[in-house]
């Protein structure tokens, strides 16, 4: 019997310039999903509380199911569950965040429950810390719901939404009470007014530190910018200070104006010290400035020539070009020197407290000379949650004022 003649396939003989792309075959199965769930049993695997006779010691770890021995296995399911849907490709955006969602209350409900339950009713001396568990699933769905919103392409208003909601939702579990009995928020309990205070003293040295950057570092970024003759040893003294490590600028601050305190009349009245805040603020004032003189730059530089040449046309001032044109185009750019100088400068005010400047530092090395993992809890948490609406509300700032996305909402 005759083989059936096949019809020739037309597109092998087509010319490759003009040949059909070849069609990948997609996965049934959606690879960033893997990651997640591969994630995911990892914690589950790992205990999520540990339970600790005091805050020293470093205590015995439960898993879920151990934790909570009434409805422990029934919430890992639920949290497996919600892991396994992350590898369905086709699951719409919207089900997908709020799966992550709840997988993440799920998570933080748990450790509080936990915590409530194995430690003894009055007794002031046991902690109940969460574990790397715990971590790795809050890290394992927060990443799945910031997928979910990223490939949204939600508007610029309904990120500032997204933003608005995250803080109330931690603040309305904060304020519950469900995680009360946790490590970290008993270290709280015991020191809320000194919380309250090294707040300030962060938020001080952070917006201080970069309020000043902006005041010297501007007038310095648009004086090279007019004369490139001094470019080159502004810039590079600059790159210098940034060489230091932080630790030693701060190190370096304390001899300084220990001296200046004491041999320079008045130095002493107005605040200038050897420690305490003053050095903290004057060493990140330091660090701040090579990114607002560059991106200062870098923003004037990059202003089309021929916007500068208009201007000039219509009989603008040199002053004038620069206020009106060269200014407001390199804005987003300088925004974004401040939304670096700000994240950096949130992270560097914790070694401030090594230095008597306060802020949440102090917690951090109160917490590494007492071998206390839940008092450095207590300083690093926030400062992380700090720098992380910082830097999200930055960028949505310098999207709103770049030329090229300004009018996308």
């Amino acid at each position: 019997m005759n083989d059936p003649v096949r019809s020739p396939d037309i597109t092998t003989s087509l010319p490759p310039q003009i040949r059909p792309p070849k069609t990948r075959s997609q996965p049934g199965f959606s690879r960033t999903g893997l990651l997640f769930l591969a994630l995911g049993v990892a914690g589950l695997c790992l205990p999520l509380v540990q339970f600790k006779a005091n805050r020293i010691v470093l205590g015995e770890g439960f898993l879920l199911p151990a934790a909570l021995p009434d409805v422990g296995w029934a919430i890992a399911l639920l949290l497996a569950l919600i892991l396994g849907t992350a590898l369905w490709q086709r699951l719409p955006l919207m089900p997908r965040l709020g799966l992550a969602l709840l997988g993440l209350a799920g998570t933080v409900l748990a450790l509080g429950f936990a915590a409530k339950g194995l430690v003894p009713q009055g007794n002031t001396i046991a902690r109940a810390a969460p574990a790397a568990g715990f971590w790795l699933l809050c890290l394992t769905f927060a990443l799945m719901a910031a997928d979910a919103l990223s490939r949204m392409g939600l508007s610029r208003p309904a990120r500032w939404l997204a933003l608005g909601l995250s803080l109330a939702l931690i603040a309305l579990c904060l304020g519950s009470g469900v995680l009360d009995q946790t490590s970290v928020m008993v270290e709280y309990a015991a020191r809320a007014d000194l919380f309250r205070r090294s707040l300030g003293q962060h938020l001080t040295l952070a917006f201080g530190s970069l309020a000043m950057a902006l005041v010297v570092g501007l007038p310095i970024g648009i004086a090279i910018f007019l004369t490139p003759a001094l470019r080159r040893g502004v810039l590079g003294a600059l790159n210098l200070l940034q060489t230091i490590p932080s630790l030693a600028l701060f190190g370096i601050m304390i001899p300084i104006f220990g001296w200046i305190a004491a041999n320079v009349p008045g130095a002493a009245q107005i605040g200038v010290a050897g420690i305490g805040i003053f050095p903290a603020l004057m060493a990140l004032f330091f660090y701040a400035l090579l990114p607002v003189v560059s991106n200062t730059l870098v923003g004037l530089t990059a202003v089309d020539p021929a916007v500068r040449d208009a201007a000039f046309g219509l009989g603008l001032t040199r002053r004038q070009v620069l206020l009106q044109a060269e200014l407001p185009l390199a804005l987003s750019v300088i925004l974004a020197a401040v939304r670096i100088v700000l994240v950096q400068n949130i992270g560097l005010a914790v070694i401030a407290g090594l230095i008597g400047g306060g802020g949440f530092g102090s917690f951090v090395f109160q917490g590494l000379n007492q071998t206390a993992m839940d008092l450095i809890l207590l300083g690093a948490l926030p400062t992380i949650m700090l720098a992380l609406v910082a830097g999200v509300a930055l960028d949505l700032l310098v999207e709103a004022v770049s030329p090229k996305k300004g009018n996308q909402t």
